[in-house]
């Protein structure tokens, strides 16, 4: 049960609820030009807050990389929002679909997709990429003639604070509303009967929001992860390979729901991986203590859990690699910094398989067919991406037509998620529903399908309706058919 404060919260997020779903009711569809507007006041903010985002985002981590939160979180941001209002009108125009039978179209029946705003979207936001990943749902969800509540997450508070701040001085609370709090906070929004729901986030935090929505039969996109796999091929240039496998490793340190979680590397090519994934962790992070481009964890627990799969390895027997160029001391830091770490050959029952890494650990298994490699991606839940490397286009068509995953990059990891004119989303455990261009105007509009029947009553329509006679039979005789 909810305590004074709490049911205070739940009891003004269900008022500022009400009032976007009447505002929705009183305005209905809002023209082209205001949500490009909307969009355009999203691109505004981002661009006139850029350095309050990066020295926000930093305090909330401890020592936050201004490169990554400058081309992760702000400018893709921007893109998904720009693209969007470019493409706008093309986007809002009525779906022409083909008459049932034909004929009726011939006559001037006419069948149509209109695409209506849902009304009221709730967004939940994680905390690894908090502004990109509530401003990027944005794009299409103001695109589709939307209105929006937003909840960002309480592990980075000084970020959730500003973004509340920054769709205050833009938006009226009829628009957008931003809800700060807790986990308690957090549940009680899930409970809100929105239009449609949107969470990013762990699968096992999802699994108490999609209970929570199917109280009002809300429903979801839901943006997980899971254990993306790398699958490097013989034809692979391993020095390449390695240094675009190590940047999306380390990216935030590991903290990405795209960030390659393990390596499939041929038995004969393990070393010369390993040799490649050092040398080119080195080009990137002469030094990782004091270094600015290489990103703390975000908070304790995740410390001390990303330590712990690696000392779980280390007992079970894993050969544990640290990638730590300049020799420093980690035992004694003012952040939460852990060196890049391969565990090699790591078995099933050691956590780091069992569990999405999100940190700076990569295990490094070893196969020697390339059905193997497939066998072991398929026996495990379905990731959010999958990643193959190599210039065998065989093998490449093998193995993205043998495995299932949201999305896939080939010879590099994460950049299909740049992409704005492809969908962006899970499947099964990793998530559901997917948006980005085109596709996330689709998920968050109602897809209303019209159809304008023939003026003239004629005789194959009079037919259809009693009393029934020799048109009927004729009309069922026709459909028997093969």
């Amino acid at each position: 049960m909810l305590g004074a404060d709490e049911a205070g919260h739940a009891q003004a997020m269900t008022v500022a609820l009400a009032k976007q779903k009447a505002a929705h009711l009183r305005d209905r569809a809002p023209s082209a030009k205001l949500r490009a507007d909307r969009l355009t006041r999203c691109i505004a903010l981002l661009i006139a807050r850029e350095g309050e985002i990066v020295r926000a985002l930093n305090a909330d981590s401890g020592s936050r990389s201004a490169a990554v939160t400058g081309v992760a979180d702000v400018a893709a941001s921007l893109g998904p929002l720009k693209y969007a209002r470019a493409n706008l009108d093309a986007w809002m125009k009525p779906e022409k679909r083909k008459t049932t039978p034909a004929i009726l179209g011939l006559l001037g029946a006419k069948a149509e997709v209109r695409f209506q705003p849902k009304g009221v979207v709730g967004v939940i936001s994680p905390w690894n990429f908090p502004v990109n990943l509530t401003f990027s749902p944005l794009a299409g969800i103001l695109a589709a003639g939307n209105r929006a509540m937003i909840k960002p997450s309480e592990y980075t508070p000084a970020t959730s604070e500003l973004m509340a701040r920054m769709f205050a001085s833009a938006f009226s609370d009829e628009e957008i509303a931003v809800v700060v709090g807790g986990p308690e906070v957090g549940q009680a929004f899930s409970e809100l009967a929105f239009d449609h729901l949107i969470f990013t986030g762990a699968a096992s935090v999802a699994r108490h929001v999609m209970r929570a929505a199917a109280q009002n039969l809300v429903p979801l996109t839901l943006e997980l992860g899971g254990k993306s796999p790398v699958l490097l091929g013989r034809s692979a240039d391993f020095a390449t390979a390695a240094a675009r496998v190590m940047a999306g490793k380390t990216m935030n340190a590991g903290q990405v729901c795209l960030a390659p979680d393990y390596v499939l590397v041929p038995d004969d090519k393990l070393s010369q991986f390993v040799a490649e994934a050092k040398a080119s962790t080195a080009a990137m992070f002469p030094t990782l203590k004091d270094n600015p481009d290489y990103t703390a964890v975000i908070a304790e627990r995740h410390y001390d859990r990303i330590r712990g799969y690696i000392e779980d390895a280390r007992t079970k027997g894993a050969d544990i690699v640290e990638i730590n160029p300049a020799g420093e001391d980690f035992s004694q830091q003012e952040h939460r910094k852990i060196p890049p770490t391969l565990i090699l050959n790591p078995t099933d029952d050691m956590t780091v398989m069992q569990n999405e890494i999100f940190g700076p650990v990569l295990p490094v298994k070893t196969y020697g067919a390339i059905g193997e490699a497939i066998t072991y991606v398929n026996g495990h839940a379905r990731p959010l991406a999958l990643y193959y490397f190599g210039t065998d286009e065989s093998e490449r068509d093998r193995v993205v037509d043998a495995t299932t995953s949201g999305g896939v990059t080939v010879n590099d990891v994460i950049f299909h998620v740049a992409q704005e004119d492809l969908p962006f989303g899970g499947i099964g455990p990793s998530g559901m529903g997917s948006y980005h261009g085109v596709d996330g105007f689709r998920e968050f509009s109602h897809r209303r399908a019209v159809y304008r029947q023939i003026k003239t009553d004629i005789g194959p329509l009079k037919a259809l309706r009693p009393p029934y006679g020799e048109g009927v039979r004729k009309y069922i005789a026709s459909q028997l058919k093969p």
